[in-house]
């Protein structure tokens, strides 16, 4: 929904109905993940998408009959890749949705949603999507500190609001089930919970030519970049318009300060490019002593080895020195400043998603990997 929350808060403004499909569980090779939403307006604008564009034909009639009926519905495309292309889904996989009417009655609470997606403030929307058919679409907010509607029962309230706000403050969007009472073992109910937290953080320390890449393709990828250099004549905003903020400080002092203040999480990525020890040991004695999402460090053969044997006089352990990329980047065989932020962009995914940085024409079995 962050993609298309405004155009939803426009419509809802004006009282009339909107057709909202959003993805809530995937299998295989799914064009788009869970979260995922197309919007059909008031007058028949479509909005967003839910599937690369291989099923909106059809998402985009259901979505007009479930808001001229009022019912909610949970609908499943999809078949196995050797027939998908004949019923529209011409990638393979399967994605389930939940296509409902809202409106200000059936989302009261949408304009404290936009304001929260827009503040980047956390907030995460709940609905069910399975269970007695009466409770199809029934829908809780949860922010840290309040809540907002119901699923049906305060103790399934009381489970769902604990258990969201622990996904919310992992980034985390999943689908979650329960008993029909909100039993935690029990069985007949699933709800999908949306979260919009934060965007994870990317730290890149060191001021250099290629730091202004990193930045640039962390922006694109969707991070809260930070770049943070001591030397106040290079960390400049004019020379890191990338970024969302530049900062003068010793990047061991700054990190160390960062993790202090809990503004940094287990989504977060730490790029070291100082390749000067007097900096990046610091600063990676810090960063190895969480469990950030990537921790990589520049620098030559030479450089690396040099630097291992100085993080080991320094106590750093064996298993806090399996996590750090070094050399940084993924073998593509980058020169330019440009060509390295994409190595360190492909490795950072790479890491993320479970894959292994191979050529997709020499491998086989699916493309997208279960992260368990």
């Amino acid at each position: 929904m962050r993609e298309v929350v405004q155009d939803l808060l426009g419509w809802w403004r004006t009282g009339e109905p909107v057709g909202m499909a959003t993805v809530v569980r995937t299998w295989h090779s799914s064009p788009r993940p869970p979260g995922a939403t197309m919007l059909v307006g008031p007058d028949g604008t479509a909005v967003g998408s839910v599937s690369g564009g291989c099923v909106e034909g059809a998402v985009y009639e259901l979505a007009r009959e479930v808001v001229a009926t009022g019912v909610p519905v949970v609908q499943r495309y999809g078949v196995s890749d050797d027939d998908a292309f004949a019923v529209g889904l011409t990638c393979g996989g399967i994605i389930e949705l939940l296509v409902e009417p809202v409106d200000t009655d059936r989302f009261p609470a949408l304009d404290r949603v936009a304001h929260a997606i827009e503040h980047r403030d956390p907030v995460a929307v709940v609905s069910i999507v399975e269970g007695p058919p009466e409770s199809i679409g029934r829908r809780l907010v949860v922010w840290p500190a309040a809540v907002d509607g119901t699923l049906g029962s305060p103790r399934l309230d009381a489970a769902v609001t604990d258990d969201a706000r622990g996904l919310l403050a992992a980034g985390r969007t999943d689908t979650l089930h329960y008993g029909l009472d909100g039993e935690r073992r029990g069985e007949g109910l699933a709800v999908f919970v949306a979260s919009y937290a934060p965007p994870a953080r990317m730290l890149v320390f060191g001021a250099i030519d290629f730091a202004a890449s990193v930045a640039r393709i962390g922006a694109f990828l969707g991070y809260h970049v930070t770049v943070c250099d001591a030397r106040p004549v290079f960390a400049t905003s004019k020379r890191f318009p990338g970024a969302d903020e530049v900062i003068v400080d010793w990047p061991h002092r700054y990190l160390q300060g960062e993790i202090d203040a809990g503004r940094v999480d287990d989504r977060t990525v730490v790029c070291v490019l100082t390749h000067d020890p007097k900096f990046d040991v610091p600063v990676l004695r810090v960063a190895l002593s969480r469990e950030f999402a990537y921790v990589g460090a520049m620098g030559s053969r030479r450089t690396h080895d040099d630097r291992m044997a100085r993080l080991r006089e320094a106590g750093i352990s064996p298993e806090e020195l399996a996590r750090l990329s070094s050399p940084i980047g993924l073998d593509l065989g980058a020169r330019t400043p440009e060509e390295t932020a994409v190595s360190i962009a492909a490795e950072i995914i790479a890491g993320r998603w479970g894959g292994g940085g191979a050529r997709l024409t020499t491998t086989a079995g699916r493309i997208h990997h279960d992260l368990g």
